[in-house]
């Protein structure tokens, strides 16, 4: 692996940006200047150097795969194309987020799961992805099949994240019956086919939750590993979670849930979509009043993978007392500590080189090159 200087950048380290130079030696950073280097290397004209973002929640994989209704596309290609996605959002760390677990209104890959986990697999023995890729099981609670799914999977790959999710219509996320039937329209259903399916999930949600969530608990403290709460709302779904050793509460619906998790040492992370929006597509918390109280640990980009950078660029515009070095670290960081990953997220002597040079255009972080481990991907 070639050794390389950047020199001429705009450093964001983790407690000050300043102006220098930073050199790279088998793959890891070896040492950080300020000012001129003392050697040339590659003139960043002032860009800023930042680590490479590191994504734990992104849907953005099955939308390729299932680009419109009924549609399925390669798996591979479909792999492929969201990975360059992906790295050209200057993420280095993806947790690729599959679900498991059958909807009975048809949502979810069901068996599909593993033509993807396949395709990931095949495109990493044979060295094609940009990113390091993670898997991440967005495991819904109120499906017959979630416990079967997750066991058969976990027999053939490594989990390195499991979210615990309840969509059940009434609660949590979807607590406004109205907002979630314009949410679930968009699948091409009719509203009179939604209504039936959500009598069904009203009905049997409860029971199902009951019995796979503990279930899913055990297997992952057994395997050792971490677990997310989905959508947690009131004091009691964090009471919950926090019992379970939860260590990351995904999107909370409420400032509430939001202030008892962080309380409790729970890292809460929400949207960058959400953020830059100014407020949530289905009437929740906005991130940006959690980011002022101070309750935001982690932005996802969630469905927009641009959006993660868009948003650590932002914050320090729209949040006062938070400057960039801490905003950066709500995408580098934060998620690696959150999920046990001491090599990587800061620009420090000893970390891996992961980094990403960002160019600002119109106020937009535009990433101009990309590292992971020392050798550019993009």
């Amino acid at each position: 692996m070639k050794d390389f200087v950047i020199e001429n950048a705009t450093l964001v380290l983790p407690d000050r940006v300043q102006h220098g130079w930073l050199a790279v030696v088998d793959g890891r950073i070896a040492e950080i200047g300020e000012g001129r280097a003392p050697e040339r290397g590659l003139d960043l004209g002032g860009d800023h150097l930042i680590p490479g973002l590191i994504e734990l929640h992104t849907d953005h994989l099955e939308s390729h795969y299932a680009p419109r209704p009924k549609v399925r596309w390669h798996p591979l290609g479909a792999v492929l194309a969201y990975d360059s996605q992906i790295a050209a959002s200057g993420i280095t760390t993806v947790f690729d987020s599959l679900r498991a677990g059958s909807d009975p209104d048809g949502s979810g890959l069901g068996p599909e799961l593993d033509a993807l986990a396949q395709a990931i697999d095949t495109a990493r023995q044979g060295d094609l992805l940009r990113a390091e890729h993670r898997t991440h099981l967005r495991c819904e609670l109120p499906s017959d099949d979630v416990i079967s799914t997750v066991e058969t999977f976990a027999a053939r790959y490594t989990i390195d994240l499991i979210s615990l999710m309840d969509h059940t219509p009434g609660q949590r996320q979807f607590r406004d019956i109205g907002k979630y039937e314009t949410y679930a329209t968009r699948g091409g259903r009719s509203l009179d086919e939604i209504r039936k399916a959500t009598a069904w999930k009203i009905e049997k949600g409860r029971a199902l939750n009951a019995v796979n969530r503990p279930a899913l608990v055990a297997l992952a403290q057994a395997k050792g590993i971490p677990l997310a709460s989905h959508d947690d709302t009131t004091l009691g779904d964090v009471d919950l979670a926090s019992g379970e050793g939860v260590a990351l509460a995904e999107f909370p619906t409420t400032r509430e849930a939001a202030e008892a998790a962080h309380g409790r040492g729970i890292t809460v992370m929400m949207g960058a979509p959400n953020l830059l929006r100014g407020g949530s597509h289905s009437g929740n918390v906005a991130a940006q009043d959690l980011a002022e109280a101070g309750f935001l640990d982690i932005l996802s980009s969630d469905y927009v993978p641009a959006s993660l950078a868009m948003a650590a660029f932002v914050i320090p515009e729209r949040v006062a007392g938070i400057g960039l070095p801490e905003a950066i670290a709500t995408v580098t960081a934060n998620p690696a500590r959150a999920t046990g990953l001491t090599d990587r997220g800061e620009l420090r002597p000893g970390l891996r080189a992961d980094l990403a040079r960002v160019r600002l255009a119109a106020g937009i972080p535009v990433m101009r090159e990309v590292w992971r481990a020392g050798l550019r991907v993009v």
